[in-house]
C-alpha cells in the first residue's frame, strides 16, 4: 500500500509541475536552460577525468580487496583511532569532489567497513583535499584556510562517531548479515596488488587535477604536464593488466564497475539537472533562485546567516576547486567570515547529487542524519569563527 501511495505522490506532483510551469517567465526558461548548461559542464569536465576512474576503483576495491583487509581496518572490531585517522586524513591523497568520492565510499562500505569510518571518508574525500585548501589559504586568508582544514579533519570524525553511535545497531546487524567472503588466491604479491591500486588512484588524481589560480609554482607545473603523468600511469597500469592479472579478473572488475555506475550515474545526472535549475552553475546568475538574495542574506555573521550558508552550500553542487573563487566574489559583495567558513565546511562535502546517491546506499534516516549534522556542525562552527576569530 505504501508503494502504491508513492507511486501516486509521485504521478500527482509530476502532473502539478507541469500543470503550473510557468513557460512565459523568462527566470523559469533561463533555470532550464542553465540545468542542461550544468548538467553538459559536468559530462565535459567530471565524468571522463573524474567519475569514470573512481568507479574502476571503487570496482577494483569489491573485486580485489578481500573483505577481511576492510574489517581490519574499517571494521567494527578494528582499532577505532586507526579506523579514524586514515579515514579523516584521506582527502589529502585524493583530489575529488562531492559526487566523485561516492563510488570508493559505496565500494567500502559495501566491502564491510563500519558507518562510522566510512561516513568519515565520505566527509573527508572532497573536504580535505590538500590543493583546495592552499588555495582558500592563498586567496581567501590564512584564517580561513587554517579554520577550514582544522574543521574538515574534525567534522570527518565527529560526524562518523555519531552516525556511528546513533545508528550502532542497525550497523551490528548490517556486519553480522553481511556474507563472509574467503580471500581469493589470485597468485599475486601484496606489492603488486599495491602498484595496481596506486596506479589506479594516481590516473584519478592527475586526470582531475584542476587549474590552479596563480599560472607558476608547484600545483601549476603539475597542471601543465597532467595529461603527460595520466597516459604514463594508464600505461602502467595496462602493463600491469596483462602481466598479472588473468581474463576472468578483469573481467570480473569491468563488472562490478558496470555495477556501481548503474547504481550511481543516473541518479548523480538528475541531481545535478535540479541543483542547475535551483542554484545555476556557480559563477552564472541563471538559476530560478536569483543570487542577490543568496548575498542578502549570508551578510554578516548571525546564527541565520551561517545557517543558510551552510543549508546553501549542501544543496549546491561545487566542481574541485571552483568553490574558492565563487566564495572570492561573494566576500566582495559583503558575505561574512563566519557564512564563508561555514559554506566551506558544507559545500565541497556535500551536494543534491551526492544526496540522491547517499540516500540509495544507506537510506533516508541516516542520510537526512548525516546532511543535518553537516549543516549544524558548518552553522556552530561558521558562527564561532565569524564572531570570536
Amino acid at each position: 500500500m505504501r508503494e502504491e501511495l508513492k507511486k501516486l505522490l509521485i504521478i500527482a506532483g509530476v502532473f502539478l509541475f507541469a500543470y503550473y510551469m510557468p513557460l512565459e517567465s523568462v527566470r523559469f526558461k533561463g533555470a532550464f536552460i542553465e540545468s542542461l548548461y550544468m548538467l553538459q559542464d559536468y559530462a565535459r569536465l567530471h565524468v571522463l577525468t573524474c567519475l569514470i576512474p573512481a568507479l574502476f576503483i571503487a570496482g577494483a576495491i569489491s573485486n580485489f580487496i578481500s573483505q577481511q583487509a576492510v574489517m581490519k581496518y574499517f571494521g567494527s572490531g578494528a582499532k577505532k583511532w586507526v579506523s579514524y585517522a586514515v579515514a579523516s586524513v584521506s582527502g589529502t591523497i585524493l583530489a575529488v569532489c562531492s559526487c566523485t568520492v561516492l563510488p570508493l565510499f559505496t565500494g567500502i562500505y559495501k566491502r564491510g567497513a563500519g558507518l562510522g569510518p566510512a561516513i568519515a571518508f565520505l566527509y573527508s574525500g572532497p573536504a580535505i583535499n590538500i590543493l583546495a585548501i592552499i588555495m582558500t589559504a592563498r586567496i581567501l586568508g590564512y584564517k580561513l584556510g587554517i579554520a577550514r582544514a582544522v574543521g574538515a579533519v574534525l567534522f570527518s570524525i565527529v560526524i562518523g562517531v555519531i552516525m556511528q553511535f546513533i545508528f550502532r545497531k542497525e550497523d551490528v546487524e548490517r556486519l553480522s548479515k553481511m556474507p563472509q567472503v574467503p580471500a581469493k588466491n589470485d597468485g599475486r604479491s601484496i606489492l603488486q596488488d599495491i602498484l595496481y591500486f596506486v596506479s589506479l588512484i594516481f590516473i584519478l588524481i592527475f586526470a582531475a587535477w584542476g587549474k590552479p589560480a596563480q599560472p607558476v609554482g608547484f600545483f601549476s607545473a603539475v597542471y601543465n604536464v597532467k595529461w603527460y603523468l595520466t597516459l604514463f600511469f594508464l600505461f602502467v597500469l595496462a602493463v600491469i593488466l596483462i602481466k598479472w592479472f588473468k581474463k576472468d579478473e578483469i573481467t570480473s572488475w569491468v563488472e562490478a564497475t558496470w555495477s556501481f555506475a548503474k547504481q550511481i550515474l543516473p541518479l548523480l545526472f538528475a541531481g545535478v539537472l535540479v541543483a542547475g535549475f535551483l542554484m545555476g552553475r556557480p559563477g552564472y546568475d541563471a538559476g530560478i533562485i536569483p543570487s542577490k538574495y543568496v548575498e542578502a542574506v549570508v551578510g554578516g555573521n548571525s546564527l541565520l546567516s551561517n545557517f543558510i550558508a551552510s543549508v546553501i552550500g549542501a544543496f549546491m553542487y561545487f566542481a574541485t576547486l571552483t568553490e574558492v573563487p565563487i566564495l572570492q566574489g561573494l566576500l566582495g559583495s559583503g558575505m561574512g567570515q563566519g557564512p564563508a567558513l561555514a559554506l566551506l565546511l558544507s559545500g565541497p562535502a556535500l551536494s543534491l547529487p551526492s544526496m540522491l546517491v547517499i540516500n540509495s546506499v544507506l537510506g533516508p534516516k541516516k542520510t537526512i542524519t548525516y546532511v543535518s549534522l553537516v549543516i549544524i556542525m558548518s552553522t556552530f562552527i561558521g558562527f564561532i569563527f565569524g564572531n570570536f576569530f
